[in-house]
């Protein structure tokens, strides 16, 4: 009886190790229960997981469905902003897992920006398999990703979507009403990157600007100079920090065996201090 309670549970054992594991970052992520798509990895048998891969097929064939001149304009950008071919942006829209967060974009009064991050992620290889503790090889990938920006580091390329007004973003007024912006963070540094941003391509934006709204004498405007003032002030300020940052000051190690054998008594002690 104790052997077959023995080999019944390593059969168990056995299923419940079969191939793979959860794939975070796919639409197979949006079908799994909440307490399955923590940090740890999961182990599905290979049923759970041809069957999770055929909802998530379905899933992007609806999503692709969906896609309109809106999609399609925010596509057209960010492919030219990256580098991407729009097929490679579309298929990684509709795979992804924050996908409403498009449509909640496009809603009258919805979300004021839309973030993409293209960077390195590690991801699980496609042809790995277990080892022998559960885990599977992993390596890093150049991954596009619609983020809200407040749990993943940015240490790549940030495109950004920003709406001018809360009316619903239509396909006719897509070009209008959404600001379209690339923003670099060069080897992880946040700063420099900003600092590019704004120097490079902000502050020149805004001093050519012609139409300043209500404010009818544009860049001659008391109140614009000010403005402009305080943004090169700004950057000036984050430039110096950002070097005073690179340029930290580094400590030598220096050998004192020389200076303290040649001590002693206390008298020399305090010479020497």
């Amino acid at each position: 009886t104790e052997s077959k309670h023995r080999r019944r549970g390593g059969d168990l054992k056995a299923r419940n190790t079969e191939l793979g594991s959860a794939v975070t970052g796919s639409p197979l992520t949006a079908l799994l229960p909440a307490s399955t798509t923590g940090k740890k990895s999961i182990v599905l048998s290979s049923e759970t997981r041809k069957e999770l891969a055929k909802q998530a097929k379905v899933t992007k064939e609806e999503r692709r469905a969906q896609i309109d001149e809106r999609h399609k304009y925010l596509i057209s950008r960010i492919a030219d902003g990256i580098g991407l071919s729009e097929q490679q942006v579309e298929e990684a829209i509709i795979s992804d897992d924050k996908f409403q967060l498009i449509e909640q974009f496009f809603a009258p009064s919805g979300l004021k920006k839309l973030l993409f991050f293209y960077q390195d992620v590690l991801q699980q290889k496609s042809n790995a398999s277990l080892r022998s503790d559960g885990s599977t090889n992993s390596m890093l990938q150049k991954k596009l990703f619609i983020t809200m920006g407040c749990t993943e580091n940015f240490t790549g390329t940030c495109a950004f979507f920003l709406r001018t007004s809360d009316k619903v973003i239509s396909a006719s007024n897509v070009s209008q009403e959404v600001n379209f912006g690339i923003f670099d963070c060069i080897n992880g540094n946040i700063l420099q990157g900003l600092e590019f941003f704004l120097s490079q391509i902000m502050i020149p934006a805004l001093k050519s600007q012609q139409n300043w709204g209500a404010v009818k004498e544009g860049l001659k405007n008391s109140q614009i100079q000010d403005f402009l003032y305080s943004v090169d002030k700004f950057v000036g300020t984050l430039s110096s920090s950002r070097q005073n940052i690179e340029d930290k000051i580094q400590l030598t190690k220096v050998d004192i065996d020389i200076y303290v054998s040649n001590l002693q008594n206390p008298s020399d002690y305090i010479t020497a201090g």
